[in-house]
């Protein structure tokens, strides 16, 4: 009876330094790695699924560990999928609170706006999310489009520029999606019904709005620029718009960086020099005020605008008064510019 009764002694004292060791440890910052340690959560992954991904990275010491830190957290239903970064010690209370926040480890991508798709495809392929042949590629999916713009023959002009979270294994096609989505938010009714009450269908709105993106970086100057291309094409006047020679020289793979007065005469029906009207498609993609400048344009009267070298523009009614302004802002300021 004595040695039966010592040895429950000796059980609860046991039981007792076991349960003290057990809470130190949920107090007690652990890493079993080195740098840092990526732990891929999946979809619909259990409590005992996620605590041996965890101990397995070396995020927590032992599985009892987790389960009693699961236990005194009560976050088994909280536990979100997502791959998670871990770069420094943390209590497994802690990993348990950044799993159940969802604080899933991104990638910040910036697309900034006037970008053409094989330039968003160095980006794609800069931040390690793969070769820019398969951003190229995805973004040849003009199905995405088809109920906006049934005539497109890609993602031109539709994949919205802006910053995206991504995570690390984001593939192309994923990204692609993610971009037509945040266009199709942009394009507000509003910037739609504009553009339908002046005639204009989506991919005339979008082709416009990135011609007005990529002749000005100015806020105000966007309903002012999409002005004056708007009145060229109500009275046939040519847009020539160097922005679109750019683009069919780049196409062509002939751009140096240079637009040179021969490169006016470049057969392509992005010349908008020698074609009427507006170039077959986008040359880039638009951001929401380009778009909503397409669609509400400034009521002015101007036909032409020349840079005046800061980022600015000056803009004119006439063509004497415009050749006054290009012999002011143009011939005279690189002729006296210091060297």
């Amino acid at each position: 009876m004595r040695k039966f009764a010592l040895v429950l002694v000796v059980l609860i004292a046991a039981a007792g330094t076991g349960a003290y060791v057990e809470y130190g440890r949920l107090h007690e910052p652990y890493q079993g790695f080195t740098t840092e340690q990526f732990v891929d959560i999946p979809q619909g992954a259990g409590s005992r699924a996620i605590g041996q991904r965890l101990v397995g990275g070396g995020v927590v010491r032992d599985t009892l560990t987790f389960r009693v830190a699961l236990w005194m957290s009560d976050d088994g239903r909280k536990l979100k999928a997502g791959e998670y970064r871990f770069d420094h010690p943390m209590t497994p209370l802690d990993v348990l609170g950044k799993i159940a926040r969802g604080e899933v480890y991104t990638i910040a991508v910036t697309f900034p706006e006037g970008l053409t798709i094989p330039e968003m495809a160095k980006i794609f392929e800069a931040h390690g999310f793969g070769p820019r042949a398969a951003f190229v590629a995805a973004a040849a999916d003009r199905s995405l489009v088809a109920d906006v713009d049934p005539a497109a023959k890609d993602l031109e002009g539709y994949l919205f520029p802006d910053t995206y979270l991504l995570p690390r294994k984001t593939d192309a096609s994923r990204l692609v999606k993610m971009m037509v989505e945040r266009f199709r938010k942009a394009l507000t009714p509003e910037i739609a019904d504009g553009a339908r009450a002046r005639g204009m269908s989506v991919r005339q709105l979008v082709t416009l709005a990135s011609i007005v993106e990529k002749e000005t970086g100015k806020a105000d100057e966007r309903p002012i620029v999409a002005a004056v291309y708007a009145n060229r094409l109500r009275i046939g006047m040519p847009l020539q718009c160097d922005p679109t020679v750019i683009y069919a020289l780049t196409r062509a793979g002939t751009y140096d960086g240079n637009i040179r007065r021969e490169d006016l005469a470049v057969d392509s029906p992005y010349n908008t020099y020698r074609v009427a009207g507006l170039p077959p498609g986008p040359i880039a993609s638009p951001g929401k005020p380009s778009l909503a400048a397409a669609a509400h344009p400034a009521d002015a009267d101007y036909l032409y605008f020349v840079s005046r070298n800061d980022g600015s523009h000056e803009f004119s009614r006439t063509l004497e008064e415009h050749n006054r302004n290009v012999q002011k802002y143009q011939v005279q300021y690189f002729r006296h510019r210091p060297t």
